[in-house]
């Protein structure tokens, strides 16, 4: 594995992309060139906002449980509340289809932006991957296809991480666990992640401390990600939001011929337990009543 893929990404692998072919095989003027080059941008973002909005929330719900998952729980087309509503595999097919999604637009962009290092058209590449992948993040949170109601973006943006920055994904992962863990607030650490990306991406990547602006697409997403889980952001202040339960306790088993302690007497009511039923049932004081007339 090269350790450029480590640093900045997969569009490193790319080097031959359409329009390197078109430029190198035809000679075109300035005008057309720049043409060219701004068609190829519209293009990716174009792509990328389709794709992000195909809600896979929305897909495996309706195609596996002939349901819409934002009639249950928090009434979000995401991964975490899908596996609430259906359970885990319906969860981590949601999480690969709304990731993978968003390295399909990075793929297309590199397809079209394709350039070696070395070549002066490589920050277009650079900026073409960085696009991608907001927009697709963007079509995931605001959906063409579903009435601009959908996820909250933080699946489609950790791909997107991997596939652009895999060693500062690594770090944000080794961040996330243990957030995670001790807080038990999911939504908690998809904020501080998308946060802390861009301030990662501008420390440690010199693709971004040379050209400047991936590392403001970043805080775009960070921007993005951040407000789609305002509402999450609000119950974890009013503590009113759902924790992440990472185990479950189970229950004791009832002992066989157990005699329960409130248990009657064989002879009827004693007056010891006839006064502790009242006080657990209310209701029954005129029954208490009647039975120490009868007495």
């Amino acid at each position: 594995m090269p350790v450029s893929f480590l640093i900045w990404g997969i569009y490193n692998w790319f080097e031959n992309g359409l329009l390197r072919f078109l430029f190198q095989k035809f000679s075109f003027t300035q005008g057309t060139t720049a043409l060219l080059i701004g068609l190829g941008f519209v293009f990716c973002i174009a792509a990328s906002y389709l794709l992000g909005s195909v809600n896979f929330a929305l897909v495996v719900s309706k195609l596996f449980y002939h349901d819409d998952v934002r009639n249950h729980g928090s009434g979000n087309a995401g991964a975490t509340n899908i596996g609430r509503s259906y359970g885990k595999k319906a969860a981590i097919l949601t999480f690969l289809g709304d990731g993978l999604k968003g390295v399909v637009s990075i793929l297309i962009a590199c397809a079209i932006f394709g350039h070696s290092t070395n070549d002066f058209y490589y920050i277009y590449l650079v900026y073409a991957s960085f696009l991608s992948a907001f927009f697709c993040i963007f079509g995931h949170v605001f959906p063409c296809f579903s009435h601009f109601r959908g996820g909250k973006g933080f699946a489609t943006m950790s791909m997107c991480v991997i596939a652009l920055n895999p060693f500062i994904a690594l770090v944000l992962l080794c961040l996330y666990i243990p957030l995670v863990a001790m807080t038990r607030y999911i939504s908690l650490g998809s904020v501080v992640i998308a946060l802390f990306y861009p301030i990662l991406l501008h420390s440690f990547d010199t693709v971004t401390m040379r050209y400047g602006i991936p590392s403001v697409i970043a805080l775009m997403i960070a921007a993005l990600v951040t407000w789609a889980h305002r509402g999450n952001l609000k119950r974890i202040m009013d503590r009113t939001e759902r924790k992440l339960k990472l185990w479950h306790k189970t229950p004791e088993a009832p002992v066989a011929n157990a005699v329960p302690e409130s248990a009657p007497e064989a002879g009827g009511l004693n007056e010891s337990n006839q006064e502790a039923s009242a006080k657990k049932h209310p209701v029954s004081e005129k029954k208490l009543k009647r039975l120490k007339k009868r007495k």
